[in-house]
């Protein structure tokens, strides 16, 4: 009889700095908090710290939190999450760490896992994480950011970048993207669309979305894409056209165009491609059938054409993902993404916003 397995979670130590934001501080408790192996074993362990021993730590509200871990828990970090402040004092002024926090930071070990939310990026910029780096931030900080921290390659028009070990969000919202996009990739699409599920959030927005949307919720006296969204959905295994989609709506192709865009954040041909490859995500963890098979399901027509997709937006094969993701729950690695892989999802996230 063979032994079982070592298990132990993957583990996330969310930094919490005088004058957080406790909408961003839930966030990363939220989403990895509720990811389960087929056991029912936690794939992720969350605590929270300070810069000093345990004791309260000041909010933006009028409110305290008591934080009951001191800075030697980010030492055991697999993960540190890093969420926004509005008192960050010579971090956001000079781009300097104080002492307590650079002390702080010391004990976190070589080959951890990086995440911001908003402006905590200014730490891990601070910190020189992020030199010659791909980052963004709030959409409104990121000229100041970029002046700041020239070094840094800041695109303020993503939701979220991911540079393999260091990942950096927007605001509020986008925090909760990056955080599920950090499931999926370290457990796959059906754990991380659960988890959605349960939150009841969009299971997926594509980091390149963009940030600012000119009408984030459309005018109710102008017709909408949300008819024909539907549509596509229930059909994206037969060829779709742009001409198919505007005949849903009634409205011309370049009206429809305009519209698609201006509520969803991308062109209708990048949504599609992204509702295929989730689709071909979810049939390759979660059924038996061949990639021929997958790929005619999810749209792709073909396997080759399937694996073009698939390879630019995740950096791998259709083969190597399905053995990777099983919906068995065998897998509960949290090994780190290479950098050409991430580099790769970052081209599509950048083409989605073309």
């Amino acid at each position: 009889m063979t032994a079982e397995p070592y298990f132990r979670p993957h583990r996330v130590v969310v930094l919490a700095l005088d004058g957080l934001l406790p909408f961003e501080l839930g966030i990363p408790h939220r989403v990895f908090g509720r990811p389960r192996d087929a056991r029912g074993r936690h794939l992720y362990e969350v605590v929270t710290c300070s810069v000093r021993p345990p004791g309260p730590v000041e909010t933006d509200a009028d409110f305290a939190v008591h934080v009951a871990h001191g800075p030697e828990a980010l030492a055991t970090a697999d993960t540190v999450v890093v969420p926004a402040s509005y008192e960050l004092g010579p971090v956001y002024e000079r781009g300097v760490l104080g002492e307590e926090l650079a002390a702080a930071l010391a004990r976190v070990r070589p080959g951890t896992r990086l995440a911001s939310i908003c402006t905590g990026v200014y730490v891990l910029a601070a910190a020189g994480r992020l030199d010659g780096r791909p980052a963004t931030t709030h959409w409104a900080d990121a000229e100041r950011f970029q002046r700041m921290f020239p070094k840094i390659k800041v695109d303020a028009d993503v939701l979220f970048i991911d540079d393999g070990d260091v990942l950096t969000s927007a605001g509020v919202a986008a925090g909760i993207d990056l955080c599920l996009h950090l499931v999926r990739r370290d457990h796959g699409t059906a754990v991380a669309n659960d988890v959605a599920r349960r939150m009841v959030v969009p299971p997926h927005r594509d980091g390149g979305q963009a940030q600012y949307i000119h009408r984030p919720v459309p005018d109710p006296q102008l017709a909408t894409t949300t008819a024909a969204r539907a549509w596509a959905l229930g059909r994206l295994d037969e060829p779709i056209q742009l001409r198919d989609l505007a005949e849903q709506e009634a409205m011309s192709v370049r009206t429809f165009t305009r519209r698609f865009r201006e509520e969803v954040g991308v062109s209708p041909g990048q949504w599609l491609t992204q509702q295929r490859i989730e689709r071909a995500r979810h049939l390759l963890e979660s059924t038996d059938l061949s990639v021929d098979q997958v790929a005619r399901d999810a749209g792709f027509g073909t396997a080759q054409s399937m694996r073009q997709h698939l390879q630019t937006a995740l950096g791998v094969t259709p083969t190597a993902y399905r053995r990777t993701f099983r919906a068995d729950g065998q897998n509960v690695s949290t090994a780190r993404a290479s950098r050409p892989a991430a580099a790769s999802a970052r081209a599509l996230s950048k083409s989605s916003t073309g």
